[in-house]
Parts: structure tokens; sequence; C-alpha cells
């Protein structure tokens, strides 16, 4: 029963395409820690591969009264060498704020998308609210 009234205040709602849904998790976490809550629970880090899932996933870091949030992708491999959460290379689409990524402090490997849907690099420590990725069932 306890479960019940801890989600909403925990969860900002969901957000979903045809193949995927996405929640915003109101927990403060480093990447890391991030990281494995999605993947404990089946999914991943947010990856935005596209211009409209960036643009929903900004409307809903906007919308949940946020101004950031941790998104899959980082370049802990190998420094200036961006990837997502699946390993995958960022190839056809990109939307750093301008000037980004800069690594100012030299550890800034992970990435936090702005309720303007610009992606800024982070440090991995700072410890912030984050969006989890789910594929959805095939029937």
């Amino acid at each position: 029963m306890i479960l019940f009234f801890f989600l909403p205040l925990v969860i900002a709602g969901i957000r979903e395409t045809d193949e995927k849904f996405y929640y915003i998790v109101k927990e403060e976490k480093n990447y890391r820690e991030a990281l494995m809550h999605c993947r404990d629970r089946g999914g991943t880090l947010a990856m935005p591969k596209d211009e409209a899932t960036n643009a929903l996933l900004a409307d809903y870091i906007s919308t949940s009264g946020l101004f950031r949030a941790f998104i899959g992708m980082n370049d802990m491999e190998k420094e200036g060498q961006f990837v997502y959460a699946d390993s995958s290379p960022l190839q056809n689409y990109s939307n750093w704020k301008d000037g980004e990524p800069h690594d100012s402090t030299g550890s800034q490997d992970c990435v936090e998308m702005l309720s303007t849907g610009e992606w800024n690099d982070s440090e991995c420590q700072v410890t912030i609210y984050f969006i989890c990725e789910f594929l959805k069932k095939r029937k």
C-alpha cells in the first residue's frame, strides 16, 4: 500500500513514443546510480537519438518543473568521444548547447539535458534527477 503513495512523488508521469516509454525519476542520484536504477527495472537512461525524441524529453523536463536531468550519454571510455548508454556512438543527431561539450573541470564525462533540450557535459558525481527509457513489449 505504501508503494502507491510513494510512486507519484518519485515519478513525474510517463511520456511515450510508438516504441518506447520514458519516465523522470524525481530522486537525485549520480550518473552511475541513475543508470543502475533504470537497468534494475529493465531499461536504461534515456537516449535521445533523434530530434523528435529530444523534443519530447525536453518538454517533459520543462513541464515537470525541472531545469535539467541526466540522459544516457557519456565519454568515460575515451575523452571527447561521447557514446550512448547502449555503447552506440552519436551519429546523425546531437543537440549540444553552444560551447559544449567543453569539459571545463577535466571530469565532465556525463551528459545532462536542459529544459531547453540542449545537452551539457556534466560531472558524473553530481546528484540530479534523471530520465529512464524502456522498450514497449511487442504483442
